[in-house]
């Protein structure tokens, strides 16, 4: 499965996934903060070309 930030963005706000912050994007790639079940945060990342 190749990775596709904001397909798996879309999907997981879709599912009901809670969302710290708006994606943003940083010298090494697009990122946004998530919540899993038990409220513990992870970053959903997607690597920059240049930072590969």
């Amino acid at each position: 499965m190749s990775v596709n930030f904001w397909r798996d963005y879309e999907h997981m706000k879709g599912s009901g996934v809670v969302f710290d912050e708006e994606p943003r994007v940083e010298e090494y790639g697009t990122v946004v903060v998530f919540q899993d079940l038990y409220g513990n945060k992870w970053d959903l990342l997607q690597n920059s070309a240049a930072s590969v």
